[in-house]
């Protein structure tokens, strides 16, 4: 069942078959403007943010969830969002199928699933395998940003992070102003009335950074 009625995502919901393979970016936004991926977009809160205080790049959000990202599509639709686009799919295939090498200034993945459980552990995105994609897709200079509540999981973020010889820590900044929130999203806002508290960490792809 719609998260509203009358969802209208247009545009905004990219659909991609598989038969296309690297998507090229001007051909889903027209321009050549620099490209930043969110993962597990959600409702689209922080996907909206980043592309209006952002207007100058172009973003784009995945979401698993149906309900989610027609939810977010339509959101973008309704904003005038006309620099996002959501995609309904996993994020690991979809990202070895269709994103081009060294094409992303940046990707997003802000509370991602913990899979708490010691035999659910594999399932967690953020593994080696996980880390040499998002290194591909990278430019040299590009950042991954990386937030979470769970401690256990910020452990294995950060040991599989230094085990990616072409990734190098730096300083966590927050991608877009946010007076009372690290970055926004809607499971944060709502961790935040909990009383959690967060744990957060970026790291660049080395090389000569883009301007």
């Amino acid at each position: 069942m719609p998260l509203r009625p009358n969802l209208d995502p247009q545009h905004f919901l990219l659909d991609v078959p598989d038969e296309v393979g690297m998507i090229a970016w001007k051909d889903v936004f027209a321009n050549d403007r620099p490209v930043e991926l969110e993962i597990g977009a959600g409702k689209g809160t922080f996907l909206l943010a980043i592309a209006q205080n952002v207007p100058e790049r172009n973003f784009i959000g995945i979401e698993y969830a149906s309900a989610y990202a027609d939810f977010a599509a339509d959101r973008l639709r309704r904003h005038k969002a006309e620099n996002a686009r959501m995609v309904k799919a996993e994020a690991s295939w979809w990202i070895r199928c269709h994103v081009p090498s060294e094409s992303l200034l940046a990707v997003h993945i802000y509370f991602p699933d913990p899979w708490p459980k010691t035999r659910h552990h594999k399932r967690r995105l953020i593994q080696l395998p996980f880390l040499k994609e998002v290194t591909r897709i990278l430019v040299p200079g590009g950042k991954l940003r990386l937030v979470t509540d769970h401690v256990d999981y910020f452990a294995q973020m950060k040991k599989v992070l230094g085990l990616q010889s072409d990734l190098e820590v730096v300083p966590f900044d927050s991608p877009i102003p946010v007076s009372d929130a690290i970055v926004g999203t809607n499971f944060e806002r709502k961790y935040i009335a909990e009383g959690r508290t967060f744990n957060s960490i970026s790291v660049v792809k080395r090389g000569v950074k883009m301007g």
